[in-house]
């Protein structure tokens, strides 16, 4: 069972930046796959980025292009944990933020159905 705690969400001004955390349980959390999820209110939850540990045991960085050259996604091993750093935010960045892990390599990691494991999501707001 793997248990993830996101935070680091709140209120910032268009063009601020946030950085988001999500603390995993778990030994081997160096070769889980991760993934970070947003949902707006009244939309369905969409793919926002991805950290894949993948062939020659190292990791890949993914991203959905509405976020690409804005987010970086990253982890600590020594930590547990996973991050989102946010610059040049936007008002249609404000959603609920989730991340989520998959213990076994997803087929398409940007679907929200490959990944078992959720965390409770961080409300992030952006004002115009």
């Amino acid at each position: 069972q793997v248990q993830l705690v996101e935070s680091g969400g709140g209120l910032v001004q268009a063009g601020g930046s946030l950085r988001l955390s999500c603390a995993a349980s778990g030994s081997t959390f160096s070769s889980y796959h991760m993934v970070w999820f947003r949902q707006a209110p009244g939309k369905e939850r969409v793919f926002v980025a991805a950290h894949i540990w993948g062939r020659g045991s190292i990791y890949y960085a993914y991203y959905a292009d509405s976020v690409k050259g804005r987010f970086t996604i990253s982890r600590d091993n020594g930590r547990n944990t996973l991050y989102l750093q946010m610059n040049s935010l936007k008002p249609e960045d404000t959603a609920v933020y989730s991340c989520a892990a998959r213990t076994d390599s997803p087929s398409d990691y940007s679907r929200s159905d490959m990944y078992r494991y959720w965390g409770q999501g961080t409300q992030v707001t952006v004002s115009s």
